[in-house]
């Protein structure tokens, strides 16, 4: 099947859920985080679903791959400062987060692989 539209993509519709996931467990960080591990997690879950985006509407499999390796690296960097947040404030729920996060690693992982072959 052939996507004209990004939205119809599994790993964008993830990624956004993601993004919501994020900006819940960020509301209850305390005040002193608000500009930074806060910060920080929003903008890397907000930059995965808006690479995917943006790398399907430049309609070539090269950039498209490119933008998804971004996204895998914000993914990475979301995986990384959750575990972060959970050791610092472990009462903060993030196994949703997490379970997001790998889901999209893989897809998002295979997606390249299958778009990098001739």
């Amino acid at each position: 099947m052939f996507i004209l539209n990004f939205k119809q993509l599994f790993v964008w519709q993830r990624a956004m859920e993601l993004t919501k996931s994020v900006y819940q467990i960020t509301k209850e960080l305390p005040p002193e985080e608000k500009h930074v591990l806060s910060s920080q997690l929003r903008r890397a879950s907000i930059s995965i679903p808006s690479n995917i985006a943006e790398g399907h509407r430049r309609k070539t499999k090269k950039d498209f791959i490119q933008f998804l390796r971004i996204a895998d690296g914000s993914a990475a960097e979301i995986e990384t400062q959750l575990l972060m947040l959970h050791e610092l404030y472990s009462m903060i729920d993030i196994i949703q987060a997490q379970t997001l996060v790998g889901e999209i690693q893989k897809m998002l992982s295979v997606m390249i692989r299958r778009l990098g072959v001739v």
